[in-house]
């Protein structure tokens, strides 16, 4: 187990390498579709982002309202293809980390491979659980966005798997050419 601690750097995104297991302490964004598109509109109106965004983690999720007593409710990933017209553009920017579930399309893994990010998966179906690694959250932008504003977490052994690593090397593909050999 890799314990990663945000905001990352080149040379720790680099070491990653698809298949690794890591834990992740510390301040992540969550940012689901909606909140991705308004931050390209922020963009393309040449404003500032609400958060600064180099080094830093996006997990690809909108939680559910916490019960009383709790930082926050169920919060497992979102299908991260969703955020693939908007993601290229963020990694260009500094956007190190991704964690989501399922496939990133060609244009996000050449963006990952030519300015050095990662995208991590986190077990789906396991949003219950997953919520308790978040020990605190906050909504930074867009609270018009309900569960899909954008919001800072600060999370702890936050359990992921790197599914793309900085060199394009993909779990997926990799798993699937195993398994096919067999």
């Amino acid at each position: 187990m890799i314990t990663i601690n945000p905001p990352l750097t080149d040379d720790e995104v680099r070491s990653l390498k698809a298949g690794d297991q890591v834990e992740i302490n510390g301040v992540i964004y969550a940012a689901r579709d909606a909140a991705h598109k308004k931050l390209i509109e922020l963009l393309n109106e040449g404003k500032e982002l609400p958060f600064d965004i180099k080094g830093q983690i996006i997990y690809y999720v909108g939680p559910c309202p916490e019960k009383q007593g709790e930082v926050c409710g169920s919060a497992g990933p979102t299908t991260s293809s969703r955020m693939d017209a908007y993601t290229p553009q963020l990694i260009k920017l500094g956007l190190k980390g991704m964690i989501g579930k399922g496939i990133r399309s060609p244009e996000v893994i050449n963006a990952m491979k030519e300015y050095g990010s990662v995208y991590f998966g986190a077990i789906g179906g396991a949003g219950a659980l997953i919520s308790k690694c978040i020990v605190a959250q906050k909504i930074i932008a867009f609270p018009e966005l309900g569960p899909e504003a954008l919001r800072k977490m600060t999370v702890k052994s936050f359990p992921a798997t790197v599914i793309i690593d900085s060199n394009g090397n993909d779990l997926y593909k990799i798993g699937k050419e195993r398994y096919q050999r067999r």
